[in-house]
């Protein structure tokens, strides 16, 4: 079991993720694609990247193991900023640090024999090595994660809207209470189910919560405590997408307002901004603005700015229009269904 122990200092600095983690999505994606687990959720993506690599899976396979300890450096906090930013932090990291993981990776691994010799050569910091390594990342990255980035930002970004209402309605205390139910908030510490044995005290440096699409069945932390805190934890996945509420033809407010239209509104549903909606509604951002702006003087919408963007939200009335009057929004039906039943897993 891990136990996160949360001072009051901790709690006040509680973050969520602005936005899926390159490395941590291409690190844990690999891990996916050698199990045969969740097949419903990651079958397809491991048919189409197999045939996609090129030689990579044998390269990270050294470093990765199937199961159990992997390398920190492996997943820098620059990975929030992109690949590059991600990978170039990989690269500079002290070779002091290197060794003592590779180290850990060894011992961790018995019968598994040594780590290859360019492996070991990288706590040297030779470039050659390092060079391998940033390449067999990005061709692994190009394969199994560029081609459904979308999807995975789809995915965190609605994990976010759930986590970040809890945090408007209750704090600190309701958005860790709101985590998944391998997730268990009993103040002051937060347990989770986990291979071994573990004490994770913060000390007033606060959690940065990390959802992923890669992550699967047990949070992840970093090995070293003295480490920025991150706790990674797995989305949601449902094994169906959403209806199609605003389908011109089959819905009476697709028809009502139009299917264009419709889905704008749809895409508010958890909020965001006016580059958020024409990515999720699939229209150009001045037709998402415009749009916008129409529901906006209808009263289903409000808009607030912040900083140089806007966050466009429903209104009470945008919501009942959308739900169908009398229907709970979809966020507290999944709320309770979670309560219920656990998530939807493969």
């Amino acid at each position: 079991m891990l136990r996160i122990h949360f001072t009051g200092d901790d709690l006040a600095g509680v973050r969520m993720a602005a936005r899926p983690d390159a490395l941590w999505e291409t690190i844990l994606s690999f891990h996916r694609l050698r199990d045969r687990r969740g097949a419903l959720v990651y079958g397809a993506w491991r048919s189409e990247t197999r045939t996609r690599l090129n030689g990579e899976t044998r390269l990270l396979g050294a470093l990765v193991p199937v199961r159990g300890y992997f390398p920190d450096f492996l997943t820098p906090p620059q990975g929030l900023d992109g690949l590059d930013a991600g990978l170039q932090a990989v690269r500079a990291t002290p070779p002091a640090r290197v060794h003592t993981e590779l180290a850990l990776l060894a011992a961790s691994r018995p019968g598994a024999g040594p780590l290859p010799g360019w492996a070991g050569d990288l706590a040297q910091g030779s470039p050659e090595p390092f060079s391998r390594l940033i390449g067999a990342l990005r061709g692994y990255h190009r394969a199994a994660i560029e081609p459904y980035w979308s999807h995975i930002e789809a995915s965190v970004e609605a994990d976010r809207a759930v986590r970040g209402r809890a945090l408007l309605d209750g704090g600190a205390d309701e958005l860790l209470a709101s985590l998944p139910p391998m997730l268990r908030w009993r103040s002051p510490v937060l347990e989770a189910d986990y291979p071994v044995d573990r004490e994770l005290r913060l000390d007033g440096r606060g959690l940065l919560l990390q959802p992923s699409y890669f992550c699967r069945g047990t949070p992840v932390v970093l090995r070293d405590p003295d480490l920025p805190p991150v706790l990674v934890y797995p989305v949601t996945h449902t094994d169906a997408p959403a209806s199609g509420a605003c389908e011109t033809g089959a819905s009476p407010l697709g028809r009502l307002v139009g299917h264009t239209r419709c889905a704008v509104l749809k895409a508010i549903g958890h909020g965001g901004t006016t580059s958020e909606l024409a990515r999720r509604a699939g229209v150009s951002l001045a037709s998402a603005s415009q749009h916008a702006g129409v529901l906006r003087e209808a009263g289903l919408v409000v808009t607030l700015r912040q900083g140089s963007s806007v966050l466009h939200t429903l209104t009470p009335l945008g919501a009942a229009l959308l739900h169908g009057g009398g229907a709970q929004p979809r966020q507290q039906q999944q709320r309770r269904r979670y309560a219920r039943n656990g998530p939807v897993t493969s």
